[in-house]
């Protein structure tokens, strides 16, 4: 009794100590240090661009896309996704095949495992007490088993990894075709601006000048106050048409930097020309559309997501079986009083979840409910890109027109100043007259630029709406020099498949 009494007092004082361990052991929560705020910091700063390749010449368009197609950190994330949803796929493989569980252990106790037998009818003990079993044991096993609902509900799930791959793989599309997209209206208005910039602020200061003298030929009386002011206001439109070209174009450079994954302030030239854009597909409304809605990323991904919804009702009707768990193993035991301490063990085993019956009414309707989103959100998305179809024709077309108003504006104005520099130098016109044209050739030369940048969105715009875009999955497994040259080349119009685009 008096041992009784000192064990059960051992063991509340463990149960005490164990307590006031745990107490003292609570997680409290640790804000990151400022040193650690630091650190983290300057590693994701020189992680930005750590594998960006170094510049060595001017970027054309094709090396702009090539670059944003590499390096452009959105389109990594799209990557690094797609690579975690390809693992996923492989891991599911694995819950395919049967289970083998070894285990091993060491059984110890501080007494005998003893016991008495009684009569169960006249309450009278039949046995002596006795043990069957070491106070010290080893025990071991091994066991193969194999559970055919599991199998089933795994191929499904395994089969839903798949389709997810594929949706993964539709968002990253998505993605590359913005960028591309972006890539492109930045290229050519960063053009502009490099070409442009430096002389729209040297004539601007030309028209300061210009300006001043306008005023002063005012305040000398040596021309009518109605004509300077005319020609002041003149100049000052011009100026003001300036102001709103540099505001347009002055963020293009760094808006294509951050595109191509460049930091910010890195100096980089650009090349390239006026060259037209190809012309755009030319069929009825009716085939563009078909061939938009059949191409196009966002309703492939939505077809998706309806093939995961199917196979979760087919996980829905399995999980209602009963289960046949069917196993073998060896079994090894050091108890000495055993006759055979090591043994072969095989059985059946058949489980059934009622719980699972009854809530599928309930899980059922969850599924026929996704089912019905999916659907509405492909009709939705539908809508929109037959929406986009018909309004990037009637852009292209808009921007076709005003590019060539621009131009002919644009060769007008040339012809024009050619004749003012004639009469100018024969001394028949004055500076001032000279300075205006020569400011109205430059913003004449500027809206050309942003005409053609405008055309060239258009004609990208009118393909990623149809999804007409070309497949650059061959052209971003090289280096950057074999990427451009390939894209210089034309990588084929086509359909970028799961199978493709990997």
């Amino acid at each position: 009794m008096i041992v009784d009494r000192r064990r059960l007092m051992l063991r509340a004082s463990v149960v005490v100590l164990a307590g006031s361990f745990a107490t003292g052991c609570a997680i409290q929560p640790q804000e990151l240090t400022p040193l650690e705020s630091s650190n983290l910091a300057d590693n994701t700063i020189a992680g930005v661009n750590a594998d960006q390749q170094p510049i060595t010449g001017s970027i054309d368009i094709h090396e702009a896309v090539a670059r944003a197609l590499m390096f452009n950190l959105d389109h990594q994330v799209e990557l690094a996704d797609m690579a975690v949803r390809e693992s996923e796929l492989e891991l599911a493989h694995y819950s395919l095949l049967p289970n083998f569980v070894a285990n091993s252990g060491y059984i110890g106790r501080d007494n005998v495992n003893a016991s008495s037998s009684q009569n169960a009818l006249t309450g009278i003990e039949s046995l002596a007490t006795s043990t069957s079993q070491d106070r010290r044991q080893k025990v071991a096993d091994a066991t193969f088993s194999w559970n055919i609902l599991d199998f089933g509900l795994s191929y499904v799930r395994a089969r839903q990894s798949a389709d997810k791959v594929l949706v993964q793989n539709e968002l990253r599309r998505k993605v590359a075709l913005r960028i591309v997209e972006d890539t492109r209206t930045a290229f050519w208005r960063a053009l502009s601006a490099q070409r442009l910039l430096k002389r729209l602020q040297g004539v601007e200061q030309q028209a300061r000048s210009v300006e001043r003298e306008a005023r002063q030929l005012t305040a000398d009386k040596v021309s009518s106050p109605i004509t300077s002011l005319t020609y002041e206001r003149e100049i000052v439109d011009v100026q003001r048409t300036i102001g709103e070209l540099q505001r347009e174009l002055i963020a293009a450079k760094t808006q294509l930097g951050t595109l191509m994954n460049i930091i910010p302030g890195t100096p980089f030239t650009l090349a390239g020309g006026r060259a037209g854009p190809s012309s755009i597909p030319n069929q009825e409304m009716a085939t563009l559309i078909h061939t938009a809605v059949m191409n196009r990323p966002e309703l492939r991904e939505v077809a998706y997501r309806q093939r995961i919804n199917e196979q979760e009702a087919h996980a829905a009707l399995l999980e209602m079986l009963p289960g046949l768990n069917i196993y073998s193993g060896s079994n090894f035991d050091s108890n000495t009083f055993l006759l055979n301490n090591s043994w072969q063990g095989w059985g059946v085993k058949a489980t059934w979840s009622l719980l699972k019956v009854f809530s599928y009414p309930a899980r059922s309707a969850v599924i026929e409910q996704q089912d019905e989103l999916l659907n509405k959100r492909a009709l939705a998305i539908t809508m929109s890109i037959m929406t986009q179809v018909y309004v990037s024709r009637i852009r292209y077309a808009h921007s076709a027109k005003e590019h060539g108003v621009a131009q002919r504006y644009h060769d007008v104005q040339q012809r024009l100043v050619a004749q003012i520099r004639a009469e100018s130098a024969a001394g028949r016109v004055t500076r001032q007259t000279l300075v205006r044209e020569e400011l109205n050739t430059l913003v004449a030369e500027a809206k050309l630029d942003i005409a053609h940048a405008d055309l060239r969105s258009a004609h990208t715009f009118v393909l990623t709406s149809m999804g007409l875009t070309p497949d650059y999955s061959e052209a971003v497994q090289g280096s950057l020099q074999d990427a451009a040259a390939l894209l210089r080349k034309g990588v084929p119009m086509q359909v970028a498949s799961a199978g493709q685009d990997k």
